[in-house]
């Protein structure tokens, strides 16, 4: 068994309070497939279809290779929106999903917990 000793940063999901540690030189996406962990949506990891479009909330990223402007804009990208699978993290970060796949996280889980309990259900 290879141990991984990199030097890692801690990575957090504002939607889904997931966190987990992201070496400096592997990609947001690629840290989290690692440990098989869930919150942003992954595609093809390469860039090229923009499902892990994620805004960078909190902390420093740096860039593995380009960012499509088919998928993020320049006004995007100054905001703090990128693909994760395109950055690596300088700092701990925090993210929040961005784009077509942001929905689940406000329907569902997220929004019935916002509701409160409901009358329906024994307490």
């Amino acid at each position: 068994m290879i141990f991984d000793t990199r030097p890692k940063v801690t990575v957090a999901l504002t939607q889904t309070g997931e966190h987990y540690p992201c070496a400096h030189d592997e990609s947001l996406l690629a840290g989290m497939l690692r440990l098989g962990r869930k919150g942003i949506p992954v595609g093809c990891a390469s860039g090229g279809c923009g499902v892990c479009k994620v805004r960078v909330v909190e902390g420093a990223i740096h860039a593995l290779g380009p960012v499509s402007r088919a998928h993020v804009s320049a006004d995007e990208e100054c905001q703090g929106v990128t693909l994760a699978c395109r950055v690596a993290p300088s700092t701990p970060v925090v993210l929040e999903v961005v784009g077509k796949f942001e929905k689940p996280f406000f329907k569902g889980y997220a929004a019935a917990v916002a509701a409160g309990p409901s009358l329906n259900q024994p307490q």
